[in-house]
């Protein structure tokens, strides 16, 4: 008799594990990048080739595509800083160091185009196209660039333990409301806004690095000197990798579904670390939605800040010394797997949809792992206090104090502003949320928000919509109260 029950639960399991996965098939008909890389490491650069097939998703006739260069605010005499003032001595500690791209050639059908580069910053790639581009029409264009890599423990660029190469390509633009968005590169946040897509990618580089990605590694080929991986990544918003000579790893399967890599460069207790990582993804999946990928990279990394997201891939700094930080970053970094990855936002206008949700997510799982000795009371209280307090100080200091969250990157004053009104406010918003629904209508809620937009971009009023239809209540006054800077927060 168990036998029989245990054969059909597993019967029903895999019935529900195949219903679920119905529900989460990636988009088709999506832009295609076709990314060819080469990396020298004499000269700390990227010799790179991308076949671009983009489809035109918007209603409108395009007679031009732009594409963002985030390299170029790396360069010397940019105009936007990729650091703030109190980040320059952690970022270089070599001194400063410049980097950028340089486009080489673009062609549409072998035929060279006149490009230009453009935008606020030389921040903007403009390609003219030689016919117009109707809707779902589709066009291939060819790039050659070079990336020069800056010495800088950031999102792209070589520090001591690692190289980070990410946010490298000609990305296109999202078009919407009859524009591309064009935003300048930020110290603060996460300066990207970016569609899903489908990428071919192959890397060659040096055969003693061990290479860490987003997507899935299909193919490798070896010669006496290098290596060649070739990836594949469907459905992601971007691409990243990451480099190194010392890297350690460990690897697991969980729920036969997710491929775990845990890339480290120091962490005793890395058994430790890969039951985080596995706790992290059955609880998102239990609260939120299946993880729709097959693979999930952990990489420990010379970074500037505590950890940054890209799709099947987060980094954390190997500067992150205590080990309940650390584990707080890797939860906080793969929760937005969930927002930022499948659910996106412009991350340049509107921070708090992914990371307050994000940041929120975060105390959740701890509140549901007593293991991990914290709770959602005590992290709640602890933000709280640490708002009001910067509150205090900052508004001593600066006289009145905006604290509207409905702001983009560039209208925060400073990175621990846009920091208390993104992260910990937002954690705070959603914190209101929860209690005054209460946790299954908040589940109830992730759910329908999370089915809802799978791999598209929201908005705030996409945001509100669907967090007040799941739970059946108008929450249109109670998120307006903090985005616009109007509930009054005290310390408890």
């Amino acid at each position: 008799m168990k036998k029989f029950l245990s054969i059909s639960l597993i019967i029903i399991s895999i019935f529900i594990l195949v219903a679920c996965n119905a529900n989460f098939k990636f988009k088709e008909n999506l832009t295609l990048y076709n990314l060819n890389i080469s990396y020298d490491e004499q000269m700390n650069k990227l010799e790179c080739e991308t076949n671009v097939d983009y489809v035109n998703k918007s209603d409108n006739t395009l007679d031009v595509l732009k594409f963002h260069l985030y390299p170029n605010a790396f360069r010397e005499n940019a105009k936007a800083s990729v650091v703030s003032l109190a980040n320059v001595a952690k970022a270089y500690p070599n001194g400063k160091s410049y980097g950028n791209i340089e486009i080489k050639s673009v062609t549409i059908s072998e035929k060279k185009v006149e490009y230009a580069v453009n935008g606020e910053d030389e921040n903007i790639l403009e390609v003219p196209l030689f016919n117009n581009l109707y809707p779902n029409d589709r066009v291939q264009i060819k790039m050659n660039f070079t990336v020069n890599l800056a010495n800088i423990n950031h999102r792209l660029g070589y520090g001591e333990n690692a190289i980070n190469v990410c946010n490298f390509y000609p990305i296109a633009c999202v078009y919407e409301d009859g524009e591309f968005v064009c935003d300048l590169y930020n110290s603060n946040g996460d300066p990207f806004y970016s569609d899903v897509a489908d990428y071919t990618v192959t890397i060659t580089m040096p055969k003693d690095y061990v290479l860490a990605s987003s997507g899935k590694q299909v193919e490798s080929f070896e010669n006496e000197q290098n290596m060649t991986y070739k990836i594949k990544a469907n459905c992601v918003r971007d691409f990243g990798f990451v480099m190194s000579k010392k890297f350690k790893i460990k690897t697991q399967n969980y729920a036969n579904r997710v491929d775990i890599n845990y890339y480290y460069l120091n962490d005793d207790i890395a058994e430790e670390t890969m039951s985080l990582i596995e706790n992290s993804l059955a609880f998102f999946e239990k609260k939120i939605g299946l993880y729709p990928y097959d693979s999930i990279s952990v990489v420990q990394t010379n970074f500037v800040h505590g950890g940054m997201e890209y799709p099947n891939m987060v980094l954390v700094s190997d500067d992150v010394k205590d080990y309940e930080t650390y584990r707080i970053v890797i939860v906080h970094e793969l929760c937005h797997q969930w927002w930022y990855g499948v659910v996106g936002n412009n991350q340049f206008d509107y921070g708090w949809i992914d990371e307050g949700l994000t940041e929120f997510c975060t105390t959740y799982f701890f509140e549901n792992h007593s293991q991990y000795g914290r709770s959602m009371e005590n992290m709640i209280r602890a933000a709280t206090f640490s708002y009001t307090t910067f509150m205090k100080v900052y508004s001593d200091v600066q006289g009145e104090v905006d604290t509207s969250m409905n702001r983009a990157l560039d209208e925060f004053n400073t990175e621990p502003e846009y920091v208390y009104n993104t992260y910990v406010k937002g954690m705070l918003m959603f914190s209101t949320v929860y209690e005054l629904v209460g946790n299954k209508k908040f589940d109830k809620a992730l759910q329908y928000y999370y089915e809802t937009n799978l791999y598209e971009n929201v908005n705030p009023v996409d945001v509100i919509k669907c967090f007040s239809k799941a739970t059946g209540k108008n929450l249109e006054n109670l998120f307006n109260s903090y985005l616009e800077g109007k509930v009054k927060i005290i310390a408890k």
